[in-house]
């Protein structure tokens, strides 16, 4: 049996692959308020970065 992400007790059938109601609730409050994020570029790198596919040309 997996362990819950958020408190490690042993996951519930119910709540799978959390142990309980309050520990989903908590997941979805951190995804709710961007608590899970991926990292990014800063815009003013992205912007200074060569572009990897050129546009393609008009005919």
């Amino acid at each position: 049996m997996n362990s819950c992400p958020i408190c490690g007790k042993p996951a519930s059938p119910d709540y799978r692959p959390f142990c309980s109601r309050r520990c989903a609730d908590v997941d979805l409050g951190r995804w709710l308020t961007e608590g899970y994020r991926i990292p990014a570029e800063n815009e003013d790198e992205a912007e200074d970065a060569p572009a990897d596919d050129p546009a393609p040309k008009a005919h």
